[in-house]
């Protein structure tokens, strides 16, 4: 799979991969982190065409996924409940992330390159009722912090980081003790 900023010729099929993303969390439990929003909105969609924060993933020349990527601080983050960030470094941060069901690997991939990307720490959030994605959020090695809100909804969001600063402060290597 090959990632690369999403282009004003990939909007449409961004657009569908959501309605699809927003279909399948709805079938497997989560039927409020996108649904009755249906966030992200088109409008959202265009803005990280024209910021350049939004990404593609392509699989043998099809956009098979689309997700967010900025720096931080992210506004979304500053305010955390029930807990604490890991680290208090520059982090980058996934937002959005959606395949379109077609290949398997597509959340891997992506938060892959974004660790390689952002040195190392990364920053992310998903629905209470998401268990697809804190099962891999916890199969890839990330922490749950705490809770934060997000503009869209009034659902709580479980917040994740992963960071190497904090792994090697607290002693360990590839994970061992």
């Amino acid at each position: 799979m090959d990632i690369r900023r999403i282009g004003q010729d990939d909007f449409d099929r961004v657009m569908s991969i959501y309605e699809f993303a927003r279909k399948f969390m709805a079938e497997h439990g989560n039927p409020n982190q996108w649904g009755p929003t249906k966030w992200p909105s088109a409008e959202r969609i265009q803005q990280d065409i024209e910021e350049g924060t939004g990404f593609v993933v392509e699989h043998e020349g099809k956009v098979v996924g689309h997700f967010g990527f900025v720096w931080g601080p992210d506004p979304t983050y500053l305010n955390i409940e029930d807990g604490e960030w890991l680290d208090d470094s520059q982090y980058a941060v996934v937002h959005r992330m959606a395949g379109d069901g077609s290949v398997k690997g597509i959340g891997e991939c992506i938060i892959n390159w974004a660790y390689e990307k952002s040195g190392g720490h990364i920053r992310i959030d998903t629905h209470g009722d998401n268990y697809v994605m804190q099962n891999l959020l916890n199969k890839m090695g990330f922490i749950k912090c705490g809770t934060i809100y997000v503009e869209e909804d009034d659902f709580p969001r479980i917040a994740f980081e992963k960071s190497k600063t904090a792994w090697l402060k607290a002693g360990y290597v590839c994970g061992i003790s």
